[in-house]
């Protein structure tokens, strides 16, 4: 085999079997629960770019902080954070954001994303709800009509769903919004 074509071969993608469960993510973060005004039943989630990254950063927190709890899954936790930093820099090119600062970018988002772990995984360790809703209004972009406690509230649905999940359900995205 030449130089040439061992530089230029494609590699196996790792991330192939997280990449089902990357999308469920997305297709969960994009329910019009999430963005329903609260008269609508919904949480009032900004349907705006922000508001869409914080509906996306909440589910995939929730998946992640399930995933960290199963030692098997932690390594799969890993391929779906770099799916994430993957999606997100193809999403700040395509918006336009050059290469010399999309690194940046890329920091803040990933930085935005550490700080709502920590913060969900401090609020789901409370008792009751007032730290989960403090979590949210504090990392949420929200609505005219938006409801923090009806988000916490869907959030936490979710995140019990999550714990009912067997590990082979979550790698295979069969979950779902309660």
């Amino acid at each position: 085999m030449s130089l040439l074509s061992r530089l230029f071969k494609p590699r196996p993608d790792d991330r192939q079997p997280v990449r089902p469960l990357w999308h469920r993510i997305v297709e969960l973060a994009r329910d019009p629960r999430w963005y329903a005004a609260k008269d609508n039943g919904g949480g009032g989630v900004a349907d705006t770019v922000a508001g869409r990254f914080d509906a996306i950063t909440l589910v995939l927190s929730a998946v992640l902080l399930r995933m960290e709890r199963e030692r098997a899954l932690v390594p799969s936790s890993v391929l779906l954070t770099e799916l994430f930093v993957d999606d997100m820099d193809g999403q700040l090119r395509q918006s336009g954001v050059g290469d010399l600062v999309v690194g940046k970018h890329i920091g803040r988002l990933v930085s935005s994303l550490g700080g709502r772990l920590g913060a969900l995984r401090e609020a789901f360790a409370e008792d009751g709800d007032a730290g989960l809703v403090a979590a949210v209004e504090r990392n949420v972009s929200m609505g005219e009509n938006g409801d923090p406690a009806r988000v916490a509230a869907l959030l936490r649905a979710f995140a019990a769903a999550l714990a009912g999940a067997s590990g082979g359900d979550l790698l295979a995205a069969r979950i779902a919004l309660p």
